[in-house]
């Protein structure tokens, strides 16, 4: 389909992809940016659609990780036309998996196909881009598009299929539209009717897959350090001072603190501090954010548990490129930055942390992003009834990338139905509830401690039982046979 000022079009589309997301949720945002790429690439050349897909793509992942500069700028003391590049590079790098599913979606797809084979390819061709981020490369499926439906009627979904198969009910939905958009004709208008069938049957779709495991009073920190003042060896004593004053005023029957609270391996915390925090767990148990290791075997970024019944530690496993660990290559790039503790070790396991009869599961960071890597921990009678998210977006500033991350939370609360409350140092500190509800927040930018309570959950949803199962791959193959269907018909033509 050709439209004067495509391109144009279709960076304004990417541009309306970003606010579809948080802090706006505007859900329904989504489907018509979607649709309208669909507008633009079915029924285009390869070429053209390639160009339109990169386009989206780049508006699109440009305008929702922008908070990157902030890191690379402010604290990685990159000049600011330099870091505004490396963005505006990762943006048009992660856009090439648009721009060539777009391509293979205009190659799939003679000129006669009919409305549902167009639809169908289109939107597995989407998802393939979108499974291919999520995973390739260790995988950044940031602002993946199935996010943007914590709320609305696909939400209802996300306890069956959770965000990807969102991702294929939306590019379903979004691709029904575009073509639609083409005429008046009834076969046109069926795969609306269809897909508008669907996202009312999620509505009446049973939604009730957990149950309580009794309420839990958590204290949340959120010290508001600034990034730059974090590993500021003048500051230290006193930042870890008024930390251990905000413990010891929590008065929850769990405290939590932030990823990397304490910006030192545990041995190196003077044995002062390290006594107070185990008085606090006397009365309190405590999941303190700091690094555990050694230079030989490598620091590990790890929430410490004081006061539960043995000792405990988690160690983050999902690392973050550039940031935790180095990309082979890459050293000159990330020694440039001055990032602290830049090539960490991975953590080992996946216990819970046991308080008051709750089963708290940690997260660190973007590893909520994830749920794929932590399913088994929802799956089975010894499951996690809490999530606990230990976060620092302080790196980022506080526009956008806090209300986006939270919403990532709200996802895997719906897909899994367990509750998830996040400790941060700057923001989003909250209380999700097993619905995806955020029931409690701090402000951004403030010091302070969220004193609420959560109900913990056990029993899983029929997402986690075949994610557990069979992890990603009922998707994938879904792609392949959709794909593999086109271009058998293609080549028999």
């Amino acid at each position: 389909m050709r439209l004067r000022f495509a391109g144009p079009l279709a960076l304004l589309a990417g541009l309306a992809h970003t606010a579809a997301f948080a802090p706006l949720e505007a859900w329904y945002l989504q489907l018509f940016a979607l649709a309208l790429l669909a507008r633009l690439t079915l029924g285009a050349t390869p070429r053209r659609a390639a160009c339109l897909g990169g386009l989206f793509g780049l508006a699109w992942l440009g305008s929702g990780v922008w908070w990157i500069h902030v890191s690379l700028h402010q604290f990685g003391h990159l000049p600011w036309l330099l870091a505004a590049i490396a963005v505006l590079g990762l943006a048009a790098f992660l856009a090439c998996y648009y721009a060539a599913t777009m391509a293979l979606a205009a190659w799939l797809l003679p000129a006669g196909a009919r409305p549902f084979g167009r639809i169908s390819v289109w939107a597995a061709c989407w998802l393939l881009a979108e499974l291919g981020r999520a995973t390739l490369l260790t995988g950044f499926p940031w602002l993946a598009s199935g996010y943007a439906h914590t709320v609305g009627p696909l939400a209802a979904w996300a306890p069956w299929v959770g965000v990807y198969g969102i991702t294929a009910l939306a590019a379903l939905s979004a691709a029904a539209l575009g073509l639609a958009s083409t005429g008046l004709s009834l076969q046109l208008w069926r795969p609306v009717a269809l897909m508008a069938l669907v996202l009312a049957v999620g509505t009446q779709l049973p939604q009730d897959f957990s149950v309580s495991t009794g309420n839990l009073r958590v204290s949340l920190l959120q010290p508001n350090v600034r990034q730059d003042q974090k590993f500021d060896r003048e500051l230290m004593d006193a930042n870890l001072e008024r930390l251990a004053l905000q413990i010891e005023s929590a008065q929850g029957q769990v405290i939590v603190t932030p990823e990397s609270v304490v910006p030192l391996p545990l041995d190196y915390l003077d044995a002062v501090f390290l006594q107070r925090m185990e008085r606090v767990a006397q009365q309190r148990p405590l999941l303190l954010g700091s690094f555990l290791g050694n230079e030989r075997v490598g620091y590990v970024n790890s929430l410490v548990g004081f006061g539960g019944p043995q000792a405990y530690d988690y160690g983050k496993r999902h690392l973050l490129p550039f940031g935790e660990f180095i990309p082979p290559g890459f050293h000159w790039f990330v020694s440039a930055l001055q990032i602290p503790l830049d090539d960490q070790a991975r953590g080992q396991h996946q216990r819970s942390f046991d308080v008051a009869g709750q089963r708290l599961r940690p997260l660190i960071c973007y590893e909520d992003l994830f749920g794929e890597d932590f399913v088994s921990s929802v799956v089975g009678e010894q499951s996690a009834t809490v999530l606990v998210n230990a976060s620092n977006l302080a790196w980022f500033g506080t526009l956008m990338v806090q209300d986006q991350h939270l919403q990532f939370s709200q996802m895997r609360a719906l897909e899994f139905q367990r509750p998830v409350v996040r400790s941060t140092n700057t923001g989003a500190t909250a209380v999700v509830d097993h619905r995806g509800r955020v029931t409690a927040r701090l402000a951004p930018a403030t010091a302070g401690v969220l004193e609420a309570e959560v109900e913990g959950r056990s029993g899983s949803t029929p997402y986690a039982r075949w994610l557990q199962a069979f992890g990603l791959w009922p998707l994938w193959l879904a792609i392949a046979v959709v794909l593999g269907l086109a271009g058998w018909r293609r080549r028999a033509s």
